[in-house]
Protein backbone atom coordinates (compact mmCIF):
# COMPACT_ATOMS: atom_id res chain seq x y z
CA UNK A 1 0.00 0.00 0.00
CA UNK A 2 1.46 3.36 -1.01
CA UNK A 3 1.04 6.66 0.84
CA UNK A 4 -1.90 7.75 -1.31
CA UNK A 5 -3.77 4.51 -0.68
CA UNK A 6 -3.04 4.82 3.02
CA UNK A 7 -4.41 8.36 3.18
CA UNK A 8 -7.35 7.39 1.02
CA UNK A 9 -8.53 4.89 3.64
CA UNK A 10 -8.56 7.53 6.38
CA UNK A 11 -11.06 10.21 7.25
CA UNK A 12 -10.35 13.93 7.59
CA UNK A 13 -8.94 13.62 11.13
CA UNK A 14 -6.63 10.74 10.25
CA UNK A 15 -5.43 12.50 7.12
CA UNK A 16 -4.80 15.71 9.07
CA UNK A 17 -2.74 13.82 11.66
CA UNK A 18 -0.69 12.11 8.95
CA UNK A 19 -0.01 15.38 7.15
CA UNK A 20 0.88 17.06 10.45
CA UNK A 21 3.45 14.37 11.18
CA UNK A 22 4.85 14.80 7.67
CA UNK A 23 5.16 18.57 8.19
CA UNK A 24 6.83 18.07 11.58
CA UNK A 25 9.30 15.62 10.06
CA UNK A 26 10.20 17.91 7.16
CA UNK A 27 10.55 20.92 9.48
CA UNK A 28 12.78 19.10 11.96
CA UNK A 29 15.06 17.71 9.23
CA UNK A 30 15.41 21.13 7.64
CA UNK A 31 16.44 22.55 11.03
CA UNK A 32 18.80 19.64 11.71
CA UNK A 33 20.61 20.01 8.39
CA UNK A 34 20.74 23.80 8.57
CA UNK A 35 21.87 23.95 12.21
CA UNK A 36 24.41 21.18 11.68
CA UNK A 37 25.97 23.11 8.80
CA UNK A 38 25.88 26.43 10.68
CA UNK A 39 27.32 25.06 13.92
CA UNK A 40 30.08 23.17 12.10
CA UNK A 41 31.22 26.41 10.47
CA UNK A 42 30.69 28.48 13.61
CA UNK A 43 32.61 26.06 15.83
CA UNK A 44 35.64 26.27 13.55
CA UNK A 45 35.38 30.02 12.99
CA UNK A 46 34.97 30.95 16.65
CA UNK A 47 38.19 29.23 17.66
CA UNK A 48 40.17 30.61 14.73
CA UNK A 49 38.76 34.12 15.06
CA UNK A 50 39.48 34.41 18.77
CA UNK A 51 43.02 33.11 18.31
CA UNK A 52 43.65 35.53 15.44
CA UNK A 53 42.24 38.44 17.44
CA UNK A 54 44.60 37.90 20.35
CA UNK A 55 47.54 37.54 17.96
CA UNK A 56 46.78 40.86 16.22
CA UNK A 57 49.00 43.86 16.81
CA UNK A 58 46.18 46.28 17.64
CA UNK A 59 42.47 46.38 18.29
CA UNK A 60 41.75 47.64 14.78
CA UNK A 61 43.85 44.87 13.24
CA UNK A 62 42.08 42.36 15.46
CA UNK A 63 38.69 43.62 14.30
CA UNK A 64 39.73 43.40 10.64
CA UNK A 65 41.06 39.85 11.08
CA UNK A 66 37.91 38.70 12.83
CA UNK A 67 35.73 40.28 10.12
CA UNK A 68 37.60 38.27 7.47
CA UNK A 69 37.49 34.95 9.33
CA UNK A 70 34.17 34.96 11.19
CA UNK A 71 31.81 33.70 8.45
CA UNK A 72 28.81 33.20 10.75
CA UNK A 73 29.33 36.47 12.65
CA UNK A 74 29.67 34.99 16.13
CA UNK A 75 32.77 36.82 17.42
CA UNK A 76 32.60 39.95 15.26
CA UNK A 77 29.46 41.42 16.92
CA UNK A 78 31.21 41.32 20.30
CA UNK A 79 34.30 43.09 18.98
CA UNK A 80 32.29 45.72 17.11
CA UNK A 81 30.03 46.38 20.09
CA UNK A 82 32.99 46.80 22.44
CA UNK A 83 34.82 49.19 20.10
CA UNK A 84 31.77 51.23 19.13
CA UNK A 85 31.62 54.69 20.66
CA UNK A 86 28.37 55.44 22.48
CA UNK A 87 27.07 59.02 21.98
CA UNK A 88 27.37 61.03 25.17
CA UNK A 89 23.74 62.20 24.98
CA UNK A 90 22.36 58.66 25.31
CA UNK A 91 21.54 56.80 28.51
CA UNK A 92 23.74 53.98 27.24
CA UNK A 93 26.71 56.24 27.98
CA UNK A 94 25.71 56.55 31.63
CA UNK A 95 28.06 55.12 34.20
CA UNK A 96 31.76 54.47 33.98
CA UNK A 97 33.61 52.58 31.26
CA UNK A 98 33.17 49.28 33.06
CA UNK A 99 29.38 49.60 33.12
CA UNK A 100 29.23 50.62 29.48
CA UNK A 101 31.33 47.66 28.34
CA UNK A 102 29.28 45.25 30.42
CA UNK A 103 26.08 46.58 28.89
CA UNK A 104 27.13 46.53 25.24
CA UNK A 105 28.89 43.17 25.46
CA UNK A 106 25.91 41.60 27.23
CA UNK A 107 23.52 42.85 24.54
CA UNK A 108 25.80 41.68 21.71
CA UNK A 109 26.28 38.29 23.36
CA UNK A 110 22.53 37.82 23.79
CA UNK A 111 21.99 38.55 20.08
CA UNK A 112 24.60 35.98 19.07
CA UNK A 113 23.20 33.36 21.45
CA UNK A 114 19.70 33.99 20.08
CA UNK A 115 21.06 33.14 16.63
CA UNK A 116 22.71 29.99 17.97
CA UNK A 117 19.49 28.85 19.67
CA UNK A 118 17.32 29.37 16.58
CA UNK A 119 15.44 26.18 15.70
CA UNK A 120 16.01 24.45 19.03
CA UNK A 121 12.46 25.19 20.18
CA UNK A 122 11.09 23.51 17.06
CA UNK A 123 13.19 20.39 17.63
CA UNK A 124 12.14 20.23 21.28
CA UNK A 125 8.49 20.68 20.34
CA UNK A 126 8.59 18.00 17.64
CA UNK A 127 10.47 15.59 19.88
CA UNK A 128 8.00 15.96 22.73
CA UNK A 129 4.71 16.08 20.79
CA UNK A 130 5.19 13.83 17.74
CA UNK A 131 4.67 10.54 19.68
CA UNK A 132 1.38 11.85 21.06
CA UNK A 133 0.26 13.08 17.65
CA UNK A 134 0.98 9.61 16.26
CA UNK A 135 -0.86 8.02 19.18
CA UNK A 136 -3.84 10.25 18.49
CA UNK A 137 -3.84 9.04 14.89
CA UNK A 138 -3.70 5.44 16.06
CA UNK A 139 -6.55 5.82 18.55
CA UNK A 140 -8.72 7.66 16.06
CA UNK A 141 -7.91 5.15 13.31
CA UNK A 142 -8.81 2.18 15.51
CA UNK A 143 -12.04 3.85 16.57
CA UNK A 144 -12.90 4.65 12.96
CA UNK A 145 -12.07 1.09 11.87
CA UNK A 146 -14.14 -0.50 14.62
CA UNK A 147 -17.09 1.71 13.82
CA UNK A 148 -16.88 0.63 10.19
CA UNK A 149 -16.68 -3.04 11.15
CA UNK A 150 -19.63 -2.79 13.53
CA UNK A 151 -21.66 -1.12 10.81
CA UNK A 152 -20.92 -4.00 8.47
CA UNK A 153 -22.57 -6.39 10.93
CA UNK A 154 -20.00 -9.13 10.37
CA UNK A 155 -16.81 -9.40 12.45
CA UNK A 156 -13.75 -11.44 11.54
CA UNK A 157 -10.04 -11.35 12.24
CA UNK A 158 -9.33 -10.35 8.63
CA UNK A 159 -11.62 -7.33 8.85
CA UNK A 160 -10.12 -6.21 12.18
CA UNK A 161 -6.41 -6.84 11.62
CA UNK A 162 -6.15 -4.77 8.44
CA UNK A 163 -7.62 -1.46 9.65
CA UNK A 164 -6.09 -1.79 13.13
CA UNK A 165 -2.66 -2.57 11.65
CA UNK A 166 -2.90 0.48 9.42
CA UNK A 167 -3.77 2.62 12.44
CA UNK A 168 -0.78 1.35 14.41
CA UNK A 169 1.46 2.71 11.65
CA UNK A 170 0.67 6.18 12.98
CA UNK A 171 2.30 5.34 16.32
CA UNK A 172 5.43 4.16 14.55
CA UNK A 173 5.37 7.28 12.38
CA UNK A 174 5.17 9.49 15.46
CA UNK A 175 8.22 7.78 16.97
CA UNK A 176 10.09 7.99 13.66
CA UNK A 177 9.49 11.74 13.62
CA UNK A 178 10.34 12.29 17.30
CA UNK A 179 13.54 10.25 17.64
CA UNK A 180 15.70 12.23 15.14
CA UNK A 181 14.40 15.50 16.60
CA UNK A 182 15.32 14.49 20.16
CA UNK A 183 18.76 13.18 19.16
CA UNK A 184 19.43 16.26 17.06
CA UNK A 185 18.32 18.57 19.86
CA UNK A 186 20.73 16.94 22.31
CA UNK A 187 23.69 16.83 19.93
CA UNK A 188 23.21 20.37 18.68
CA UNK A 189 22.62 21.55 22.23
CA UNK A 190 26.06 20.30 23.27
CA UNK A 191 27.70 22.12 20.35
CA UNK A 192 25.78 25.31 21.18
CA UNK A 193 26.82 25.10 24.85
CA UNK A 194 30.47 24.72 23.85
CA UNK A 195 30.35 27.74 21.52
CA UNK A 196 28.43 29.73 24.12
CA UNK A 197 31.09 29.06 26.76
CA UNK A 198 33.84 30.17 24.36
CA UNK A 199 31.98 33.38 23.50
CA UNK A 200 31.27 34.21 27.14
CA UNK A 201 34.94 33.74 28.00
CA UNK A 202 36.00 35.90 25.07
CA UNK A 203 33.56 38.65 26.11
CA UNK A 204 34.99 38.69 29.64
CA UNK A 205 38.57 38.81 28.37
CA UNK A 206 37.69 41.53 25.86
CA UNK A 207 36.07 43.60 28.59
CA UNK A 208 39.14 43.33 30.80
CA UNK A 209 41.38 44.30 27.90
CA UNK A 210 39.39 47.40 27.00
CA UNK A 211 39.24 48.58 30.61
CA UNK A 212 43.01 49.00 30.49
CA UNK A 213 43.40 49.87 26.82
CA UNK A 214 42.21 52.87 24.85
CA UNK A 215 40.99 51.87 21.34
Amino acid sequence: MNAFDFLGHRDAVGTTVALLLLAMSVGSWVVLLWKGWLLRRASADVGRSMLAFWQAGSLQQGQDVVRAMDREAMVLPLVEAALRQVPANQLAAAGDRSHQLTRVLRDALHAVLHKLQAGQVLLATVGSTAPFVGLLGTVWGIYHALMGISGAGQVSIDKISGPVGESLIMTAAGLAVAIPAVLGYNILGRLIARIEADLEGFARDLRELLLTHTP
